[in-house]
């Protein structure tokens, strides 16, 4: 059943029925909820664009809102202080949109289920005044308007709501938000629309979709570790699993636990700009492995897509320029700090804001380093330095006059220099995210130790297996923990969402 509104404009809008707010004190009866209203929703957007294909002759506009979530409290009750998120800090309504919650069922689950234990107060499910986008609607690799072009001479603009990019931004991940008088507090760090612009991008970018990726992300600038990410992974699928259920390729191309091969022969005809692979396990807790290409750009956009996902945690994998004469081709850099002269994220996060290491993150990284290679304690030294890395914005610095970037490097005490390691930091820190970088020096810029192509081959073949279990198995370490205890509160600022 539907209703007929009506509009300012030449055409009527017709919605769906109204919904009856309803209050919940399970998690789970919420997300149902949540669940049943969305796929109402979208699905009445979907129907009346197929029957408008069919007919050609527009009658209404269209119009379905996303679901939404919120909660009231009037208390400042004692909140578990170990904890960094699941919790409202003041008085007040907080609410959020909701999108998708099929995908993110488990995450919401757990979102909710915080809230209600720790407040001791039901949430309330019911339809915002946020309208869904046709485009999103219909989900990952539509292509609406081209199916609709043939049929009807309307823009679609004119009959169903559109992304609108004036208020898809990240101004509450940001801290910038403020909400108007007698307006709720955001609930969560992005609203449904700005996830699902990132969901359609996400696709585009890696040829993967969402529902594919896990809480586990390594990031990595060199298409060999992706070579021997999938041999092993590949092994894992061939021995049952070891834990893991599939592994995902570009082109959603599925390998299933106990196969030796794909589910289908079908093949890429080339690779997306920053291909992602998947070794995934139950509950999005396996691993997520993409080749983010050079630079600090690809570093940023692949990052601000997958944050609306909320991993548990992203780590970058990949090589660097060593700046110390004590190091060698093939030894390891662990970040405890940051340099930014990448400038992507200026404006979103000024360079005074300190990038923190995080401890749970680096014990891991170094525990899977030790693990790897054999080496403990004070042995750890002969391969592996603790420092800061800064990123840069320009691969070819060192054809420019040298002074001032040496100098600044040397004041700030690096030790290594890449184009997109602080990029991934900042990002996880202005998204919540734990982050961590594991670098590989392979060359010396500034000690006449130059990337060749044949010392490259050499270099490649010893180092990039044993880089790469590092990772890893640094990531299963952190997949162990109570995502409680992974979730910094370094990350978090004064006033916060409660959703992580």
């Amino acid at each position: 059943m539907s209703k007929r509104i009506s509009s300012l404009s030449a055409l009527s809008i017709t919605t769906p029925d109204a919904y009856e707010p309803q209050s919940f004190d399970d998690a789970v009866k919420a997300v149902d909820a949540l669940a049943t209203l969305y796929e109402r929703n979208t699905t009445f957007l979907v129907n009346a664009f197929v029957e408008l294909g069919k007919t050609g002759t527009p009658t209404s506009r269209y119009r379905a809102c996303y679901p939404q979530v919120s909660i009231e409290t009037s208390s400042y009750g004692h909140i578990d202080s170990r904890l960094s998120y699941g919790y409202v800090s003041a008085p007040g309504v907080y609410t959020t949109t909701i999108t998708r919650p099929k995908l993110f069922r488990h995450y919401l689950k757990e979102q909710l289920g915080h809230l209600i234990r720790n407040h001791g107060v039901a949430v309330t499910v019911s339809e915002s005044s946020t309208p869904i986008p046709l485009h999103f609607a219909f989900g990952e690799g539509a292509y609406v308007e081209a199916s609709l072009a043939e049929n009807i001479d309307v823009p679609l603009r004119d009959l169903f709501d559109t992304p609108d990019l004036t208020t898809t931004d990240d101004e509450i991940a940001n801290g910038a938000y403020e909400p108007g008088p007698g307006e709720p507090s955001p609930l969560a760090p992005f609203t449904a629309q700005r996830i699902d612009y990132s969901l359609a991008r996400l696709s585009h970018y890696t040829a993967t979709n969402a529902t594919h990726f896990q809480n586990f992300v390594l990031f990595t600038n060199y298409q060999f570790y992706i070579d021997e990410f999938c041999i092993w992974a590949r092994q894992q699928m061939a021995d049952g699993g070891n834990g893991y259920t599939a592994f995902v390729e570009p082109g959603n191309i599925t390998t299933q636990a106990g196969a030796d091969a794909p589910d289908s022969e079908l093949t890429l005809a080339r690779l997306p700009q920053m291909p992602a692979y998947h070794l995934k396990k139950k509950g999005h807790g396996g691993i997520t492995v993409v080749n983010i290409g050079v630079g600090p750009s690809n570093a940023k956009t692949i990052t601000d897509h997958i944050a609306v996902l909320r991993p548990h945690a992203w780590l970058m994998l990949g090589h660097c320029a060593g700046l110390r004469n004590s190091q060698t081709l093939g030894d390891y850099v662990l970040a405890h700090a940051y340099v930014r002269e990448d400038h992507v994220l200026d404006d979103d996060i000024p360079v005074w804001v300190p990038i923190p290491a995080l401890a749970e993150v680096q014990v891991a990284m170094e525990d899977a380093v030790a693990e790897i290679t054999g080496y403990e304690g004070y042995d750890l030294k002969r391969i592996m330095r603790t420092g800061t890395v800064a990123t840069i914005d320009n691969r070819n610095w060192e054809l420019r006059d040298q002074r001032g970037p040496v100098k600044r490097l040397s004041q700030s005490r690096a030790i290594a220099l890449d184009m997109e390691s602080a990029t991934i930091a900042a990002n996880g820190f202005r998204f919540r995210v734990p982050y961590g970088t594991l670098l590989c020096v392979s060359d010396k810029p500034l000690h006449g130790e130059l990337k060749l192509p044949g010392m490259a081959t050499a270099f490649y073949k010893t180092q990039v297996s044993q880089h790469l279990q590092i990772g890893i198995r640094a990531l299963q370490k952190l997949a162990a923990m109570p995502p409680e205890k992974l979730h910094s509160r370094k990350l978090r600022s004064f006033f916060e969402t409660a959703f992580q």
